[in-house]
């Protein structure tokens, strides 16, 4: 006996790599867990008749002979399954885009890192020439959106891309994904969302915003991950946690959302004994400490998880050319010419005093003056950034602003500059590691 099994509370990604391996593995007996997301549910109850699966209780786990698990690697977050301690057990198949250690160990494995599990199954489905209809086609695509956000989240790959153009042309039907996968919005999420708004905290890790917040909800809210999506964009912060509690009951759910890679949403679930992946994640713990210290040990958590990233030091421009504020228009406009600079920091007695750019050298040409200085025309409200902030930060003020560059201060002295084009160039991966 086959059976597929995969992580306990499954989204549309673990629900649909369930399915789809089904069509890889003919017979094998999708089991799901008790616990499946509220409009995975919704989805599977209409679809009974073409997606039917069993419970962990209704297998007798003795008469498995291959287990294939597929969206986790990790045994802790399978649910039910149970084999004799001691006694051989199944041959295990492992399909999953999660690349944190296993505690799975696999007789086969097929683990790569993309966007969402479904991809994996989407593209050998293809390789194969396996037929898939049309409401196979939608939940698989259901899956493959769920976990890559529409293809946004910093996780996507070119392979999600092209297993979502092979579902399409299996005829996925976008209208029906999207009414599933946007959950519902009502009283009770506003609700929550105004309790987070009121009590909302920023807190600065290397770099980057997080916020964290408890919140005390009453009786069961559905779509709580919505909410948190949202109070991340309302509050405009890095990433966003919510730690959602009942009076009455011992547990947690807390929540996390993320817009920088950096900041590993999913690394930090899986060590509170939950799962996601960089953008998203969330796990249900046991109170066994008050909200303020889940909060505190989400932070450090986070602050750990940060992988290495560059900084404006790594990435700015040095020595400086620059100008005294004395210094003749048309002496600026030779040096941004023969420099091939757009801008210039203006000092005086060694101290930022300004900026002058070619923007300011169209007011120069329509002054009846002859040879002003440049502290005539130079843009006195200075924009500075220190070489410790993050690229993502430089990018923002820059956006912000509608400048092309900012001097980088350390301790009050001008040190190097970072442009427009350096941001750009480190984002499209332009350049050298």
């Amino acid at each position: 006996m086959d059976v597929i099994v995969t992580h306990k509370n499954a989204d549309f990604d673990a629900a649909a790599s369930a399915f789809a391996a089904q069509l890889l593995y003919p017979g094998a007996v999708p089991v799901l867990p008790a616990g499946l997301n509220p409009n995975v549910r919704q989805f599977l109850s209409i679809h009974k008749d073409v997606f039917p699966w069993k419970q962990p209780r209704e297998i007798f786990w003795e008469d498995v002979r291959r287990l294939v698990v597929v969206d986790t690697n990790d045994w802790k977050r399978l649910d039910g399954v149970k084999f004799a301690d001691g006694g051989p057990g199944p041959e295990v198949h492992l399909w999953d885009h999660h690349l944190n250690p296993a505690t799975i160990e696999a007789a086969w494995e097929h683990s790569v890192a993309v966007g969402a599990t479904t991809t994996l199954f989407a593209r050998r489905l293809e390789e194969e020439g396996t037929p898939v209809s049309p409401i196979q086609a939608t939940l698989f695509l259901a899956g493959i959106y769920e976990d890559t956000g529409n293809l946004t989240f910093p996780s996507t790959t070119p392979v999600d891309a092209q297993a979502v153009a092979f579902l399409l042309r299996r005829k996925a039907d976008v209208e029906i994904v999207n009414t599933f996968l946007r959950p519902a919005y009502g009283p009770k999420q506003k609700d929550v969302l105004f309790d987070m708004l009121q009590a909302a905290e920023r807190t600065k890790l290397n770099g980057y915003t997080v916020s964290v917040n408890h919140c005390e909800i009453r009786g069961h809210v559905q779509g709580l991950a919505l909410v948190v999506e949202m109070y991340r964009d309302i509050v405009n912060v890095d990433a966003a946690f919510g730690i959602f509690t009942e009076a009455g009951r011992d547990r947690a759910m807390v929540i996390g959302r993320s817009a920088v890679d950096d900041l590993d949403v999913g690394s930090v679930m899986r060590t509170l004994g939950g799962g996601g992946h960089p953008g998203a994640g969330s796990a249900l713990i046991k109170r066994e400490a008050a909200p303020e210290r889940i909060r505190e040990r989400l932070l450090a958590l986070v602050e750990a998880s940060q992988r290495p990233a560059a900084r404006i030091g790594d990435l700015m421009s040095f020595p400086v050319f620059t100008v005294t504020d004395d210094t003749p228009m048309s002496e600026a406009a030779r040096i941004l010419r023969d420099k091939g600079c757009t801008g210039l920091p203006v000092v005086r007695d060694g101290v930022l005093v300004g900026v002058i750019s070619r923007r300011d050298f169209k007011k120069f040409r329509n002054n009846g003056k002859k040879d002003p200085p440049v502290k005539a025309f130079m843009s006195r409200e200075v924009r500075t950034i220190a070489p410790e902030r993050s690229v993502m930060h430089a990018a923002r003020v820059m956006v912000k602003n509608d400048i092309g560059r900012l001097p980088v201060l350390e301790d009050g002295r001008l040190i190097g500059i970072v442009t427009r084009s350096d941001t750009m160039r480190y984002y499209y991966d332009l350049l050298p590691d």
